[in-house]
């Protein structure tokens, strides 16, 4: 198995997570050592929280869990790849299938798509 370097950034690795059918980026998340074991043992995407200091599980509260189709690791095995499946359809927590709904453009920025789901429903 694969040795990722989880010192460089402090024990965390940048998660890059792609719909492994569109191939459209739906977010960027860290991983620990135990999210990303959690992640290879589950099949579940599981990354860890700076803001919250905890691990978390995609879709736990939500429901838009991430199943796991493909990994990818980068030449300096400091980040991660993961293809998935994304059920419920909203990958960001604002209730968009992606984190990058924001299009910078000459006029200013653009918001591509509507909401799945309301947060403040959601998230109570």
């Amino acid at each position: 198995m694969i040795t990722l370097d989880f010192q460089k950034l402090g024990g965390l690795i940048p998660a890059i997570v792609q719909d492994y059918q569109t191939h459209d980026v739906l977010m960027l998340a860290f991983m620990n050592e135990e999210a990303w074991k959690l992640t290879l043992s589950t099949g579940k995407a599981t990354y860890y929280s700076r803001s919250r200091n905890t691990l978390w599980i995609k879709g736990e509260t939500s429901g838009n869990v991430q199943r796991v189709r493909e990994i990818r690791i980068d030449c300096d095995n400091d980040t991660v790849l993961l293809k998935v499946e994304q059920i419920g359809g909203a990958a960001c927590h604002t209730g968009h299938r992606s984190c990058f709904y924001q299009k910078i453009t000459d006029s200013g920025i653009e918001i591509m798509g509507t909401p799945v789901f309301d947060p403040k429903e959601v998230y109570r």
